[in-house]
């Protein structure tokens, strides 16, 4: 059951932690490296959260590819983690970011993309061509 739910919801969780918490900041540096052009490339919080979303949401869009019935479930959670994030995203002040519309974002793909894997390979176990309609 654990495999069901969403990997997105940790990204969105550490979000949670940073903003609900006042632990951290999400424009805190965690680390800078000057480049050989002489620029500073600065590292921070808020950059390490989308970064982790987008390697998460690799992980998801290549879990939609089982044909289980956990994928139900996992499709269902995902949807729930999306309206979660987006009324967080309009309801609440500290999550009406850039960084937490583009989380919210990676859920919405992590739905859309779900669903039309999904029904993708129902289509190719089924046989169902598009000209058979």
């Amino acid at each position: 059951m654990l495999a069901a739910l969403p990997l997105l919801a940790v990204v969105v969780g550490l979000y949670h932690v940073v903003v609900l918490t006042g632990l951290g900041s999400l424009t805190a540096v965690m680390f800078d490296v000057t480049l050989v052009s002489g620029a500073t490339f600065a590292f921070t919080v808020a950059e390490l959260l989308l970064t982790l979303g987008l390697v998460l949401l690799y992980v998801e869009i290549f879990k939609a590819t089982r044909t289980s019935s956990l994928s139900v479930v996992d499709h269902l959670l995902s949807m729930l983690l999306f309206v979660v994030c987006l009324v967080e995203f309009i309801v609440l002040p500290g999550f009406g970011t850039s960084v937490f519309l583009m989380l919210t974002l990676m859920c919405f793909v992590d739905v859309v993309a779900g669903f039309t894997v999904t029904i993708s390979a129902a289509r190719r176990d089924f046989g169902i061509e598009a000209g058979l309609r």
